[in-house]
């Protein structure tokens, strides 16, 4: 983890800020778990919505920005520090709770095993 904490992207994992990162396929450290469905750039709250597909059923998961290893621009890919079964058993991504909720990422931070910023 870099000293930009779970929520922010390092500065080695080539995150160019406003880049369009919708679509993008997500590759776990031991293979494809999905595509990019949606991406907040906020300054201590960034982090990925990932669409896992027929994966595990249509399950949208979080992984805050922390999680990714690297950024590959050209191949439009996404490299996340974390395996398939880590991501499998993340807390499902709720769209509602996320937008009502103050403490809703904190559930996160805490699943990921690092202080929420």
């Amino acid at each position: 983890m870099s000293d930009t904490g779970i929520w922010g992207y390092a500065a080695d994992v080539g995150h160019q800020p406003g880049i369009d990162l919708i679509g993008y396929k997500v590759e776990a450290t031991d293979g494809h778990i999905g595509k990019i469905d949606k991406h907040s750039e906020d300054v201590g709250a960034s982090y990925l919505v990932v669409d896992t597909g027929v994966w595990i059923f249509g399950k949208h998961v979080l992984l805050p920005a922390g999680t990714i290893g690297r950024i590959d621009t050209a191949e439009e890919k996404i490299y996340v520090n974390r395996t398939k079964d880590e991501i499998k058993d993340a807390p499902e991504y709720d769209d509602t709770r996320h937008a009502g909720e103050p403490t809703y990422l904190e559930q996160f931070a805490r699943y990921y095993g690092m202080p929420h910023m």
